[in-house]
Formats: structure tokens, C-alpha cells, sequence
């Protein structure tokens, strides 16, 4: 399956967000539910092996958007000759504008192999908040193979750059050492950093920790995605700020 789909937000002029573009193919559906919130509505299984997705963002200067998901994301084995399944996520957010990407986590069911990539461009005095989550498998399986390749630029220069792969296929994959035991991986990056609490570290997989530049990261390892959930989603509140977070869960 191919799908491409677009979203571009604009100010209205008015305090408020009209949207210009909102393109949607199956499977990457996009519903608009609040002023400046839009949900990805699953709109068939997987990803799949052969599956070719790409979502399109765009933030114009004075514009916020919110993307969230009504559900996780599965990614699904499929016809052993195909290509890896493969989801690609590009954003830009201007000058003045706010983008806030806050997804259910991906789940990389046993037997798939899927790749997703993520490029994010945020022009100098934009806004960001991005989240990610990984899931090792459903209840009771081993994971399949998932590389999640990450780059965040701000004003022309690399903020964040991290890829992990996970499953049978992953270096180290058999020894622990991609998350060291755990099966759940979060991850919130944030420009400007003052959308996240000062620098902490967790007593268990948790920290938040500056990027080097003008934003920061949150980043937590969990059993499953409950103690991830704990960690990462009080972060992801509007009005988060500096000082807000008292504590690092224990995970």
C-alpha cells in the first residue's frame, strides 16, 4: 500500500489556526477534533511489509497544531518477499509557530520489519514538542525488527539525531544491549527547552537532560509502556514548565 498525506496549519490572523491542506490516504487518515488538533485515524491494518506511507506537516509562522493518534500503531509481518514497511513523518515549523506531536506508541509486532523516519526542521523561535514510543512486542511475544531514524534541526543546525533498532536483526539485540532488558522506549524532544523541567535523572530509566543548543530531552526505559507512561506523559501536558515536574518516577 502507498499513502501520502498532508496537513498545513496557518494563522487565522486572529489568535487562531486555520487549516490550508488537510490530505488524507489510507492508512494515515487525519480528522480534525479541536481548533488546532488533528487525530491520525488508523485506516486499515499495519504497517505492512510493501507498505509506503509519508505524512507531510506544516506549521506556518503565528500557527499551533496538535497531532495525536486514536490508537497505537502496529506494525505487522506480512509476504516475506516484500520491502520492509516504511513510515515517513516530515515537519517544518516556522518562525512564531507551535507544533506538538503526540502519537499512541508504535507497537513492532513479532515477524514485521518496518523502518520509520522522522525529519523535523524548525525555523529559529519555533516551538516544538515530539514524542515518540516504542513497544518490544505485544503481550507475551518477541518483538520484530524496527529501526526508528530521528534527525531535529533548528535554525539550519542539527538539535537531535538518534536512530535504535530493536528485534532479532538489532546489533546487540540478543545480549540486551539496545535497552538493556526493557521493552518499552519513550522519548520527548522539546525546543524550546523550557517546555521541559531542569535536568534530572531518575532512580530507574529516566532522565531529562539539555541538547545542545537551545532544546532538551526526555527519555525513559521501561518493563512495558506503563512506567514509560508515567514518566513521559505528565511532560507532555499543555502548560509544562520548568519547575512543574517535582520528581523522576521509579520505573
Amino acid at each position: 500500500m502507498r499513502a501520502r498525506s498532508r496537513v498545513a496549519a496557518e494563522s487565522d490572523g486572529r489568535g487562531g489556526t486555520r487549516l490550508t491542506v488537510l490530505h488524507s490516504e489510507s492508512p494515515l487518515l487525519l480528522r480534525r477534533t479541536g481548533p488546532a488538533t488533528l487525530h491520525l485515524v488508523g485506516g486499515g491494518a499495519g504497517p505492512l511489509r510493501g507498505d509506503d506511507l509519508r505524512l507531510e506537516i506544516s506549521v506556518g509562522p503565528g500557527a499551533a497544531l496538535e497531532i495525536r493518534s486514536v490508537a497505537a500503531q502496529l506494525a505487522l509481518p506480512g509476504r516475506g518477499h516484500l520491502p520492509r514497511s516504511r513510515l515517513e513523518v516530515h515537519a517544518s515549523v516556522a518562525e512564531g509557530a507551535t507544533l506538538r506531536w503526540l502519537p499512541e506508541p508504535l507497537i513492532a509486532a513479532a515477524g514485521c520489519d518496518h523502518l520509520s523516519v522522522t525529519r523535523v526542521d524548525v525555523a529559529d523561535g519555533g516551538a516544538l514538542l515530539w514524542r515518540d514510543d516504542l513497544v518490544c512486542g505485544r503481550h507475551g511475544e518477541q518483538p520484530g525488527d524496527v529501526v526508528m531514524d530521528t534527525t531535529i534541526r533548528y535554525a539550519g543546525r542539527t538539535l537531535y539525531r538518534h536512530e535504535v533498532s530493536v528485534g532479532p536483526a538489532a546489533p546487540g539485540w540478543s545480549g540486551a544491549a539496545v535497552l538493556g532488558g526493557g521493552r518499552a522506549l519513550g522519548t520527548v524532544v522539546a525546543v524550546p527547552a523550557a517546555l521541559l523541567p531542569p535536568p534530572i535523572s531518575g532512580p530507574g530509566d529516566f532522565a531529562v537532560m539539555p541538547l545542545a543548543g537551545c532544546g532538551a530531552l526526555a527519555t525513559a526505559v521501561g518493563a512495558d509502556i506503563r512506567p514509560v507512561r508515567a514518566a513521559l506523559d505528565p511532560l507532555c501536558e499543555p502548560g509544562t514548565a520548568r519547575g512543574r515536574h517535582k520528581a523522576a518516577p521509579a520505573l
